[in-house]
């Protein structure tokens, strides 16, 4: 299994846009207030909505992608390409984009898809590379939040890990007569149950705040549609409908609204958000991949 990956470049230093015209086109207000950050054309942006309209637009310049918020909402994990691309490593750097950290450093391997453990003191991680026989490994690891100790949870093979708030893993497995499927496991990769069981590429689940469900991207009806489910697996249900390819849900903390990225017509991509249950879809953010909310 090789996940499909947008790529993004950033760069390092921090631009206030909040008094920016052309800034403000680029989103809409919201009916509740929610910030939310996100990749956009080579550059980590947040920004705030509400009824009366933005409240503020920043933009930290730096050269990664696939932002995860820690629990306190103070500190981004995300990889950076290395190497012409052939290294992916995972970084940590303040919210305002400061004291920027590597993680890991391993040479011709793709570490992605950070995520943090419910108490911030470890960030889980997909690494996929190949290996001296040519075969394509997709492994997750973890390691404390500082980067060290890093430890492979070898009975898990996929991607995209997401820690349910009891500490649980759900994440893309690997699997060999399927392409990949919507599974979870304990703390210790013990006990793995798989939650979808057909033919289709099902990535990036997301846990809903309270742990009772779980958004995810499956290609099951021929295109890439966002779904949800209960976190057993049971009541799976498709939220979007439409010929566009939708991506990387993204749970709001209070768990109403879901946002997700999605590529248009115009073969770029933007960020929507909807109710839970699919309805009310509304396009947020021109020119913006893999959003996620803020604290």
């Amino acid at each position: 299994m090789k996940p499909i990956y947008p790529s993004i470049s950033l760069l390092l230093s921090l631009l206030i846009m909040s008094g920016e015209s052309r800034a403000q086109d680029n989103v809409q207000v919201l009916d509740s207030s929610y910030t939310i950050a996100y990749t956009s054309k080579g550059v980590v942006k947040i920004y705030s909505s509400d009824k009366e309209g933005i409240s503020n637009i920043k933009s930290i310049k730096t050269k990664g992608d696939y932002l995860a918020l820690s629990p306190d909402g103070n500190t981004f994990a995300f990889r950076i390409y290395l190497d012409g691309g052939k290294t992916w490593s995972i970084y940590t750097m303040n919210i305002d984009g400061t004291n920027i950290e590597r993680l890991t450093h391993a040479k011709n391997k793709w570490d992605s898809a950070p995520a943090w453990t419910p108490d911030g003191d470890k960030i889980a991680f997909a690494r996929e590379y190949k290996d001296s026989e040519g075969v394509w490994q997709a492994e997750i690891w973890i390691m404390n939040s500082d980067g060290s100790e890093r430890t492979q949870i070898k009975s898990l093979k996929g991607s995209n890990p997401y820690f349910t708030p009891d500490g649980k893993i759900v994440f893309s497995s690997e699997h060999k007569d399927k392409k990949s499927e919507i599974s979870i496991a304990d703390f210790d990769g013990s006990n793995v149950i798989h939650l979808t069981n057909n033919a289709a590429e099902e990535w990036h689940p997301d846990v809903s705040p309270d742990g009772k469900q779980i958004a995810f991207m499956s290609n099951r009806d021929g295109n890439y549609e966002i779904y949800v489910m209960n976190i057993d697996g049971s009541d799976q249900k498709r939220l979007t409908f439409n010929n566009a390819g939708n991506w990387h849900p993204s749970w709001s903390p209070d768990g109403v609204k879901i946002i997700f990225s999605s590529s248009s017509t115009d073969k770029e991509s933007h960020i929507y958000m909807m109710n839970k249950d699919g309805s009310s879809v509304q396009k947020i953010i021109s020119h913006g991949r893999k959003g996620i909310f803020q604290r």
